[in-house]
Parts: C-alpha cells; structure tokens; sequence
C-alpha cells in the first residue's frame, strides 16, 4: 500500500490547481479560433506560451514527487493532450506567415481538438500511458528490488529502513521552500535555555544566506505545518542558535519541537 508523504500531498494539489487554470486559456484558445483571423496569430502564441510554462511547471517540480500509480497515469494523461495541444500549436505559429488565409477547416481542427479533450484523455492517451507505465514499472521495479536486495545482503543489514525517513523529508521540505542548509539535533545538544519551550526533544535548524527575514519565516511555518500535519508539536524560533560555517550574509531560524524525531545520543 502505497503512503501518500506530505510533499507528494502538496505538489498533487499543485498540479490540479494548474490544470484548473489551463482551462481558463483553453476558452482563450478557443475564442481566438473561433475568429479564424491569421492576425491573432500573436495572441494564440502568447496563449501556447503560457500554456509551455505551466505544464513546464509541472513536469520539471511537481510530477517527479508523484509515486501513486493512479495519480501518475491519471496526470500524465492529462500532460499527454497538452504536449500535442503545444505541437499544434507550435506547428500553427511557425507556418501563419506563410500564408495570407488558412481554410476554416484547419481552425476547425483546435476547436475539435479542444472540444474533445475529455474523451481523448479517458481514452486515446489514457490507453497510451497505461502501457508506457506498465512497461515501466514492470522493468523498474524488478531492477529496484534486484539492486537493493543484493546491496543490502552485501552490507549484511538486518534493517531495511535505516535511513531516517523523517528527517530526510524534513529536510527536503526546507530546501524546497529555500533553506541552504538543515541540521536536526536532539535538543539537549544545543539548548541551554530550556525555558524557550516545555520539555523541548529536537531542534530544526535551517539557514538561508541572505538577508530576507520573510523568507526565513516562511521556510519555519512550512517545517511547522508539515511537523504538525504529523502529530508533532512544533514553534518557529527565528533566533542564531549555532554559528554557520560561511563568509556570506546569513540569516538562521529554528523549529523546535516536544516531540522526539532523533533518538537520545
């Protein structure tokens, strides 16, 4: 069974917030060829530019944190009508100047194109990314259990999970929002006064080098919010508690929290 993480939650939502703005420039879209005037070449593509970066967007940040194999087929399907929306459009674009009119029938073909979208996304290229996802998997999947038995054998371990899951995904939620550096400590290591916080066990601290103390708050609520979301009680210190080894302009904050992430060393 497959555990949906907090940054996989986050970057799903992303991704169908984005898709609900695509359909606002698919009206667009449509309503420009609707016109079937080549003088709005300009305009369609300034459209087929916004809708480059935005799926750009999605495959570059979000799509790589999706794991769930049904949110996987279901947004690559989606990804699949608009990377041959852009190609029409892009061949559009590069061939307007070479004519003085263009037949109704060829703006006819955006506004069927468009106008179908929901059956050719529930249809012709769900099939194609099933089996592109199946013929995946099924290799990768076999490489990955071969790859990582036969390391784990090597190493003799006993334990299959000795990486610190949660303080690895701390850390990568703080360098998304725009940390340099994290560092996870139980808090009797670097606490003196212990009258910041109840029965404080751990301290996050991240550091950003600048001088932007919005930002340094911003990456404290996002550790809080996902420590939370956890069960764990958290605050946001935006005070130095350790030196950062730079010569560069630094800011450091802090999450402490009265719930053990590390254990007692």
């Amino acid at each position: 069974m497959h555990i949906v993480s907090y940054i996989e939650k986050k970057y799903r939502t992303k991704i169908s917030e984005t898709f609900e703005q695509l359909v606002s420039l698919e009206k667009d879209l449509l309503n420009l060829f609707e016109l079937k005037s080549i003088n709005k070449a300009d305009e369609i593509a300034k459209v087929c530019a916004d809708f480059n970066k935005k799926i750009n967007l999605i495959l570059k940040k979000y799509y790589p944190e999706i794991k769930d194999i049904k949110d996987k087929l279901n947004i690559k399907s989606y990804l699949k009508f608009y990377y041959d929306l852009i190609d029409k459009l892009s061949d559009f674009i590069r061939n307007i100047e070479n004519f003085q009119k263009i037949d109704d029938n060829y703006y006819n073909s955006f506004i069927e194109f468009i106008n179908d979208k929901d059956d050719l996304i529930n249809g012709k290229y769900r099939e194609i990314c099933t089996n592109e996802l199946t013929v995946f998997y099924d290799q990768k999947s076999r490489e990955n259990l071969e790859r990582i038995l036969a390391d784990k054998f090597a190493k003799n371990e006993r334990r299959f999970f000795a990486m610190g899951p949660l303080e690895e995904e701390i850390k990568k939620i703080a360098k998304i929002a725009g940390a340099n550096e994290v560092t996870i400590f139980p808090a009797h290591k670097i606490l003196e006064d212990t009258n910041l916080i109840s029965h404080p066990n751990s301290v996050i601290n991240y550091a950003i080098l600048t001088d932007d103390k919005d930002k340094l708050k911003e990456i404290g609520n996002e550790i809080k919010q996902f420590l939370l979301s956890k069960g764990y009680e958290a605050i946001v210190f935006s005070g130095e508690l350790t030196n950062l080894d730079t010569d560069k302009e630094a800011l450091t904050g802090s999450v402490i929290t009265t719930a053990k992430l590390l254990p007692d060393i």
